[in-house]
């Protein structure tokens, strides 16, 4: 890397104002996570279109699509905190040899999913339902989704790559593609357009597919071309044990973190399902719109995370703590926009799935009820991120683990109890309360430590 090339990172990592260098870095991943939040739900209104089943098939699928983006996401935020700290310690050579080694580890995470799709996907459908045609649509989808994942582990490894190096603009480029080629190749193919078979439940995955593969392909065509920060070299690959002991020691926790909420959703779904599977579908249909709220949270803390991590690297505490403090704000704001929609739209949110009356009675108290916990949500989200860009990704996992298991399924367990199943919805609320908590005693626990 030239020394000109390293000076401009410098002074942007290190030297922009952080209302400016925050705004110019998350705006296009926000932007990018609305694109991709969109693609989710267009993807469930036309599967809602088969079926009710159809649509209750995608959300069973959803605990094992979050745990693959969890290996995903998971080993890119640790890719992410290495390579941008060594980049603002000035250790080029560790951030061009982590750029590499994501490569082969992105490999790996899909062959381990290639035998999950092909030997336990039954087992999981099994495990939620006795549905014959729910198991059915689910073995479809979720099968080709595993198998065919090596899209989705490249792409988000290339984005991780150019988010790490200030890039993020160009991630939302790759993101963009493959989420546009989704929403266009979805009712071509589940519906048989313009001389195509209809393929159903089938269409609808082999169309996230090839979005994925889209997005992978612009995202490797963009790190070669653009990104002049690391240098991508398959003789550079192999592993080391430094660099992926460097890159778990984030990543694992935040793979745990994430994977706790397909066991959340996968016991959930089997507490809601004995009151009716349209409870179910319900439950699916609330992680698709949430994601409409959630999804530009998590693009703000895809722009913050990087920034945090070059300045704990050139050991700025004042920029840390402004960005932090930034992106707390922006966050909630984004939040109570969220939670105005939930409360005063939940009726016309539903009925873009072709909503029954009976998923309507079911769904408009849902909504309203879990969207109270959407405020301390904000919070809790960026607050995990920064524990991870500070290598504290522990407190991540301790924070999820407490929210989703400790305190969520239990109380979903014990409301369930009552009955009533408009009770069970008040454990969201409760289990984020927690959470909240939790962060601040860790948040003023990392704050103290920052001596420099």
């Amino acid at each position: 890397m030239s020394e000109s090339s390293a000076s401009v990172h410098d002074n942007k990592m290190g030297t922009m104002p952080v209302n400016k260098l925050l705004f110019s870095m998350a705006v296009p991943m926000i932007i990018s996570m609305l694109v991709q939040a969109l693609y989710n739900v267009v993807d469930s209104i036309f599967v809602a279109q088969i079926s009710e089943d159809a649509l209750t098939a995608v959300s069973l699928a959803f605990p094992m699509q979050n745990f693959m983006i969890a290996v995903g996401t998971g080993t890119g935020v640790g890719v992410n905190a290495l390579l941008s700290k060594s980049l603002g310690a000035k250790h080029y050579h560790n951030a061009n040899k982590t750029a590499n080694v994501s490569l082969f580890l992105a490999v790996c995470n899909w062959l381990l999913f290639v035998i999950i799709g092909i030997f336990f996907v039954d087992l999981f459908f099994r495990g939620q339902t006795d549905i014959e045609a729910i198991i059915n649509h689910g073995n479809t989808y979720l099968k080709i989704c595993c198998i065919a994942s090596l899209g989705v582990f490249g792409q988000i490894t290339f984005e991780r790559l150019l988010q790490s190096t200030g890039r993020t603009l160009l991630t939302m480029c790759s993101q963009g593609l493959g989420a546009i080629v989704n929403i266009i190749l979805d009712p071509i193919l589940i519906f048989g357009l313009f001389g195509v078979p209809a393929m159903g439940v089938a269409g609808a995955a082999i169309a996230t597919v090839i979005g994925q593969f889209c997005g992978m392909t612009l995202g490797l065509i963009l790190n070669i071309k653009k990104n002049h920060d690391i240098k991508l070299d398959i003789r550079q690959c192999l592993p080391t044990a430094f660099i992926v002991k460097s890159i778990y020691v984030v990543a694992i926790p935040s793979i745990l973190m994430v994977s706790i909420g397909s066991i959340m959703t996968f016991m959930m779904n089997k507490i809601l399902i004995a009151f009716t599977s349209t409870a179910a579908a319900v439950f699916g249909v609330y992680f698709k719109l949430q994601s409409f709220v959630f999804m530009p949270v998590f693009g703000l803390n895809n722009g913050m995370v990087p920034i945090i991590a070059f300045n704990y690297g050139a050991r700025n505490k004042e920029r840390i703590v402004k960005t932090m403090r930034l992106s707390v704000i922006c966050a909630c704001v984004m939040m109570l926009l969220g939670l105005a929609v939930f409360q005063f739209l939940p009726e016309q949110l539903l009925l873009l799935f072709d909503a029954s009356d009976n998923m309507l009675a079911i769904g408009a108290p849902a909504l309203r009820t879990i969207s109270l916990s959407f405020l301390l949500a904000g919070f809790s989200i960026v607050s995990s991120s920064v524990f991870q860009a500070l290598g504290n990704g522990v407190y991540s996992l301790l924070t999820s683990v407490v929210r989703q298991l400790v305190v969520l399924i239990p109380c979903a367990y014990l409301l369930s109890r009552t009955g009533v199943l408009e009770n069970v919805w008040f454990s969201f609320p409760i289990a984020e309360l927690a959470a909240a908590g939790m962060c601040v005693f860790f948040l003023s626990k990392i704050l103290k430590k920052l001596n420099f």
